[in-house]
């Protein structure tokens, strides 16, 4: 006979399979790139999940981590530390389960971040240096006789690589186009966990394609990578959800093949420009990602090597009407999109909006 508590752990576990049928999959969409570049590009709008972000396929994999190794049950308060689009899946999958959470956030992070995790039940506990969220998230988990999720250690731990990911979901949409194996797939990396992934996907099912991450200035990925050196800090970024001032344990530098600083001015810039082209307002993290994308179309032209690459949609604009799309905002930070915007539009042969 099942004791309750193991049958809540199954009950739970149940719910969370369910919940990821309802929500099966993203779309695939194309970038449009002039024909005869003969490069296309794609973005998966990981922004379409039921939370908004991509985040929400990592956060369902840390609850069945915290689940089936016996961490979780009925009555656990769930603790996070996060910049924003984690702890907002994670509080709507702790809702889901009716599980107390407390999200432990930067001071910086957007007013509707906040909103959305209060939304869905949670409780957030802001602290004013990013470096802090750790020690801070392990205090409250301790006091509470919680669990911490800790998704910077656990994302390449709690993720399937070998099947039933983002990336497997990649190939199948893939399979009908002109070029079916990408050359490239590009991500950011937060916790370094999607990237991860994606990489060593590819690598256990025999494909070519290659990894690149897109890394934020302030970001201390680019250098750990070039170096090998996992000590290193650096100042942070400021583009939510990606870049850290730590090398965390999810990021797996050995199984990337190219790691390209993106200056905040141009990764918002691509931002606007993902959405003149695609018709949907994404999230600054987009718009790093497609300025590295952009760069490896222009290496493959001159390479002469046709083929495609395939990006990620992050999360939606409207997380972040008050920061990222707004001017004055980027006027007290310093930032100037103008010279990279220009670039672009000239880059792709569009005019201005």
């Amino acid at each position: 006979m099942v004791n309750p508590s193991r049958r809540w752990v199954i009950n739970a576990i149940r719910e969370l399979n369910a919940e990821a049928t309802r929500s099966a999959d993203t779309h695939l969409l194309r970038f449009p790139l002039p024909t005869d570049w003969e490069v296309d590009l794609y973005f998966k709008d990981e922004s379409s999940h039921p939370t908004g972000s991509l985040k929400h396929r990592l956060a369902r994999s840390l609850f069945l981590f915290g689940l089936v190794g016996g961490r979780i049950e009925a009555s656990t308060t769930v603790v996070e530390a996060s910049s924003g689009s984690t702890a907002v899946s994670e509080a709507y999958f702790a809702r889901l389960l009716g599980l107390t959470f407390v999200a432990v956030i930067p001071i910086s992070t957007s007013s509707r971040k906040i909103e959305l995790i209060e939304a869905y039940g949670g409780k957030c506990v802001t602290v004013r240096n990013s470096t802090a969220v750790y020690k801070e998230a392990e205090q409250i988990a301790r006091t509470t006789g919680g669990y911490y999720l800790d998704q910077f250690s656990n994302a390449s731990l709690a993720t399937d690589w070998r099947a039933n990911n983002i990336a497997s979901s990649i190939y199948e949409q893939l399979a009908d186009e002109c070029h079916p194996e990408p050359t490239w797939i590009v991500a950011g990396a937060g916790t370094g966990g999607t990237c991860s992934t994606i990489a060593r996907y590819t690598r256990y099912w025999g494909y070519r394609t290659k990894m690149a991450v897109g890394d934020p200035e302030g970001s201390v990925y680019e250098k750990a990578w070039r170096t090998g050196r996992a000590d290193l800090t650096a100042s942070g970024s400021r583009i939510e959800g990606i870049g850290r001032p730590r090398v965390e344990r999810s990021f797996l530098p050995h199984v990337i093949d190219h790691v390209q600083t993106v200056p905040d001015g141009a990764s918002i810039a691509g931002m606007h420009i993902v959405h003149e082209h695609l018709g949907l307002a994404p999230g600054p993290s987009t718009g790093t990602n497609l300025i590295v994308a952009l760069e490896l179309v222009q290496k493959m032209r001159r390479d002469q090597t046709p083929g495609s690459i395939v990006t990620l949609m992050c999360d939606r604009g409207e997380r972040y009407h008050d920061s990222y799309y707004n001017s004055s905002w980027l006027t007290s930070r310093g930032i100037d999109t103008a010279p990279h915007i220009n670039r672009l539009r000239e880059q792709l042969g569009t005019r201005s909006c």
